[in-house]
């Protein structure tokens, strides 16, 4: 079976093609591009799709490979055999298998997230090498070789703030999901809206666009915004007009919040609506 998208996620021929390259290779898919691009949503619609429980292992900065494994909890174990607990004779009962074990030990073929890889600390990845490459790892606590039963289809991404080692790249394939262009965006409100007013879709696309377009934004509105925004415009009922007549350099747009991120771009957005009208006094 061939990923191809589904009715909830739009999928471009090359976001596709890449998917299916990286499982037929059997390697990791690496997949990086502006937050909210739907990099995240992917992994979850390529479960979907493929009729696969997915695992989710979601790095933050504190995250250490080894978690990705197993943690052993020796603490609790000394605890309870100062109390005489009977689970001590039983090293099992204190082994907290991670992500990749669930995903290794799992009967069946699984889509394993490894959500924002390059929040962890640099040498996350190349610490993940020989367990992605060879599907196996070994518990020093319990004296086993943990090996996959299946091999589970990796979907890494990144939101490249930092570079990752060129060890691990070589072991992936790479895909970049680029913004998408007005046509592709007006797919993806039809996912999410499909009975929406096509003139409100065209408005608002334009000013949306627009205020990407505006030079010196510390953060550009990027998909998942659009889509928020749309569901306050419809919620709140606005006027065609007010979008119909905006102009990304002339005035803030309506329900700007769900858009504007920090209070530099709001800033921005208002000194450009300041001279604008400075200009039409004069």
């Amino acid at each position: 079976m061939k990923f191809k998208g589904t009715k909830k996620y739009v999928s471009t021929e090359d976001l596709s093609m890449a998917v299916n390259a990286s499982v037929t290779l059997e390697r990791p898919l690496l997949i990086k591009g502006e937050p909210g691009t739907g990099k995240t949503l992917l992994a979850i619609e390529v479960a979907e799709s493929l009729g696969k429980r997915l695992i989710e292992w979601h790095i933050k900065s504190t995250t250490k490979a080894t978690q990705g494994l197993y943690e052993y909890d020796a603490v609790t174990r000394l605890r309870d055999s100062q109390l005489g607990d009977e689970r001590v004779k039983d090293i099992n009962n204190y082994i907290n298998k991670g992500k990749l074990w669930e995903a290794f030990e799992a009967d069946e073929q699984v889509v394993l997230l490894i959500d924002e890889i390059d929040k962890a600390d640099i040498e996350f990845p190349n610490d993940l090498l020989q367990e992605l490459d060879r599907m196996e790892f070994y518990c020093y606590e319990t004296d086993q070789t943990i090996k996959a039963k299946h091999r589970p289809i990796i979907i890494i991404t990144s939101n490249n703030e930092k570079e990752l080692p060129d060890a691990f790249l070589r072991r992936c394939f790479f895909h970049f999901i680029q913004f998408p262009d007005r046509e592709t965006m007006e797919k993806i409100v039809a996912v999410h809206y499909p009975k929406i007013k096509k003139k409100l879709v065209k408005d608002a696309l334009d000013v949306f666009f627009d205020v990407r377009k505006i030079p010196g934004l510390k953060k550009k509105p990027s998909t998942s915004e659009l889509v928020d925004w749309l569901k306050l415009l419809l919620s709140d009922d606005i006027p065609d007009e007010i979008l119909k007549n905006a102009d990304s350099s002339k005035a803030i747009p309506p329900l700007y919040g769900a858009l504007l991120k920090n209070e530099q771009d709001v800033q921005l957005l208002e000194r450009l609506a300041f001279m604008t009208r400075r200009e039409a006094n004069n």
